[in-house]
């Protein structure tokens, strides 16, 4: 008995993970609005009433997608917010760890990048949900610094909440420069280089902050 829960729990599992990866593919050429569930299905090999066992609707799937495309980000992040070393340190990894996302993650990232503004409501609203879970996590992080003491929450947030939209920015310009039809490490060089840049100002500023 317990075999076969377990059995038809993979298989179940499996085709989860199909519906999935037959829309992350779909939609590297379109947004979730113009999709639907047959073209879903057929990508997927499964039937449409296989996708309604796994989700309600497109826009649930959408949802799936952004927790699955944020995930690693977040343990990835979370590492090195909690690491050894100074500011400067620190700002070459979280643009190391950025960059190396990016790469390691290129059709979740496209698909956030677009969908962050697509026409599909609740999609939308969990991308936003998610980051604004990044910028707490951010923001807890910040608070256990030095640097922080004297700071209100407020002012911690809104810290939080840069450090997150630059990463986003950071993010869709490594994308575009790995969409583009030639590689070009030099892009790549430059685009790192100015994030780095952009994030020793917004420390420095940090540093000198009088509070809101």
């Amino acid at each position: 008995m317990n075999h076969t829960v377990g059995a038809r729990q993979a298989q179940k599992q499996q085709s989860r993970r199909a519906l999935l990866d037959a829309g992350l593919g779909l939609l590297a050429d379109q947004n979730l609005a113009s999709l639907g569930v047959r073209e879903v299905t057929r990508a997927a090999g499964l039937s449409p009433a296989a996708f309604y066992r796994h989700f309600p609707d497109l826009a649930a799937l959408g949802v799936a997608l952004v927790e699955e495309s944020l995930a690693s980000l977040h343990v990835m992040i979370r590492s090195v917010l909690t690491g050894a070393g100074g500011a400067e340190e620190l700002i070459d990894r979280a643009v190391d760890v950025i960059q190396q996302h990016v790469r390691e993650h290129r059709p979740h990232v496209r698909f956030l990048a677009r969908e962050r503004h697509g026409g599909v409501r609740r999609v939308r609203e969990a991308i936003d949900a998610e980051l604004g879970r990044f910028a707490e996590e951010v923001c807890a992080a910040l608070r256990l610094q030095s640097a922080s003491k004297g700071w209100s929450e407020g002012d911690l947030r809104m810290l939080a909440e840069l450090y997150v939209d630059h990463m986003v920015s950071t993010a869709a310009a490594f994308l575009e420069a790995l969409d583009a039809q030639e590689a070009d490490p030099a892009r790549e060089a430059r685009i790192a280089a100015t994030a780095r840049l952009q994030l020793r100002l917004i420390s420095l500023g940090r540093r000198h902050w009088q509070g809101s």
